[in-house]
């Protein structure tokens, strides 16, 4: 699928009775980059599972390029072309890497595995080692590999570099921005690596306590001082 653009309107949402996002509103061309910043606990998690389908909506709408989704399931919104990578990676753990892979692919030929070995030659070394003998950074290659062979328009990415080595987070970084270059998936990126994240995106924005409350490119960012100090609770960024 070609990449599609994302348009996200008044979008209030949360678990049960509790409302974590409120009157959330952002668009993001087809093709672009999004990087989703903030503090801990302040949404953002939230968000990425929101548009993916698995929280309580209350309010709003999200649209996947001229589709309205707002009211689609979760196995809905991925068939429309929308690719989750969650903090908790949800590999199968007793089955291989290339069985991992398989299960990735819808309808794709299984030979396109090799997209995922060309993109983490790392896994081509495991994938006859089971899902629960991987390090947590293979682990995170595996789950955005699996992900990406599904081939989606928009791809949300929920802190993939959380926990592990610069040159795990190096590889991973350079996997996302080779993605980003073929123009093919827009890419939302939320991430505590805020420098990673600002080099990779074209545009930003900060939640804060479940409401949008800056949005702009990362050159604006870093010319904002206040904003970097009081929302992200840095002291500058390089």
């Amino acid at each position: 699928m070609p990449a599609i653009s994302l348009e996200v309107d008044n979008l209030s949402a949360g678990y049960g009775p509790t409302r974590v996002l409120e009157s959330i509103s952002f668009s993001v061309p087809a093709g672009a980059r999004l990087a989703v910043l903030g503090r801990n606990g302040m949404g953002k998690t939230t968000l990425l599972a929101t548009l993916a389908g698995q929280t309580r909506r209350y309010d709003g709408h999200i649209r996947l390029g001229d589709l309205d989704v707002t009211a689609a399931s979760s196995a809905a919104r991925a068939h429309k072309g929308l690719g989750y990578v969650p903090q908790t990676r949800c590999i199968f753990p007793t089955l291989t890497v290339e069985e991992n892979l398989f299960a990735g692919l819808k309808a794709r030929p299984k030979t396109v595995v090799e997209e995922a070995y060309v993109m983490f030659p790392r896994l081509k070394e495991r994938r006859r080692n089971l899902g629960n003998q991987l390090s947590g950074g293979e682990q995170q290659m595996l789950s955005t590999a699996r992900t990406i062979l599904g081939r989606p328009s928009v791809l949300l990415l929920d802190e993939p570099l959380e926990g592990l080595a610069p040159v795990i987070c190096e590889e991973l970084m350079a996997a996302f921005a080779e993605l980003a270059k073929s123009g093919d998936m827009t890419i939302l990126l939320v991430e505590q690596r805020i420098q990673s994240a600002l080099e990779f995106a074209d545009q930003v924005v900060i939640l804060e306590r479940g409401r949008l409350a800056w949005a702009g490119t990362p050159a604006d960012l870093s010319k904002d001082h206040e904003a970097v100090e009081t929302l992200l609770g840095v002291g500058g960024l390089h």
